[in-house]
């Protein structure tokens, strides 16, 4: 068989699709819609009746499912829901490429790994970073980490998700990537409900003010890009040259912040949080450092 027949091969070969939750639906139906014959399977079985519609084939078991293709992916909860779901279908799993879209902690991750291969199974572990309406689209990204044959196999299949973004063999680098992506979003919702709130205290609609707080929200990036011709390589050399943002001075806005959202009568969570970073920086003398410094005391908590 040629090149070209192997391309085509691949690109018209069946996947399975276990969980059918908004994620899973939108992948299945952009299989489908590149022609790929997909098989599914949900434990709340009536999920599948859109997808079904649309042209997927429902298994009865999660081990019918396995066993319709080569290429598994798992879009659920969390990682404990695929032993639940593949623990009785174990055997099905040899010389089949699993795919776990789902979140969790990179060493569960790793142990996942483990688990696959004592299955006789490949495992690629991977984070969609966009929401369900947006799989499939350019925008669409997914990171993945895991043997470099299982990638470079079902590549042309995966990259109708999303672009590809293979970090390494070490499975738990991609979910350890998508963990650090979630971390900068949801802090980043939460300041932005916690600004609106304060906004809120002297009459103003979230409808006015978070036009103006999304704003401050997009322009940070190229903040951080105009101060640094390549961000993070400052920090890798270990400097934090104090000529524009120090400690000290973002220590203060800090305060600022606590003592504002204190008389509001806001929670006080997030900000005592951000606080807590520089008073530590400040403690520890880099009061003169670029804020930065607060890096350290990220890495060793005490």
């Amino acid at each position: 068989m040629n090149e070209q027949q192997n391309r085509t091969t691949r690109q018209n070969s069946a996947v399975t699709v276990i969980g059918l939750g908004p994620m899973g639906q939108a992948m299945t139906r952009t299989l489908l819609t590149a022609g790929h014959p997909v098989t599914v399977w949900n434990r709340t079985a009536g999920r599948a009746d859109g997808v079904v519609s649309d042209g997927a084939t429902l298994a009865a078991t999660p081990s019918e499912a396995v066993e319709a293709s080569d290429l598994v992916i798992l879009s659920l909860t969390d990682y404990q829901a695929m032993y639940d779901v593949l623990d009785g279908a174990t055997e099905s799993l040899a010389g089949r490429t699993l795919v776990n879209l789902s979140s969790d902690t990179p060493d569960r991750t790793r142990e996942a790994a483990t688990w696959a291969a004592g299955h006789e199974a490949t495992f690629l572990a991977g984070g969609v970073m966009v929401p369900a309406p947006m799989v499939g689209t350019e925008a669409a990204h997914v990171y993945y980490s895991g043997r470099d044959e299982a990638m470079e196999s079902h590549l042309t299949t995966l990259t109708l998700l999303g672009t590809p973004k293979h970090l390494g063999e070490d499975p738990g680098l991609a979910q350890l990537m998508y963990q650090a992506q979630l971390a900068v979003f949801l802090t980043t919702l939460s300041s932005l409900m916690h600004a609106t709130a304060m906004l809120g205290t002297a009459g103003m609609k979230a409808k006015e003010a978070l036009p103006e707080l999304l704003s401050s929200a997009d322009s940070i990036g190229d903040i951080l890009r105009a101060g640094e011709e390549t961000p993070g390589a400052a920090l890798d050399a270990g400097e934090h040259p104090g000529d524009l943002s120090t400690v000290t001075m973002m220590g203060a806005t800090s305060d600022h912040i606590v003592e504002t959202s204190t008389s509001l009568g806001l929670d006080l969570a997030l900000p005592l949080a951000v606080q807590a970073h520089y008073r530590r920086a400040i403690r520890d003398g880099h009061g003169s450092d670029n804020w930065t410094r607060i890096i350290d005391s990220i890495r060793e908590p005490r």
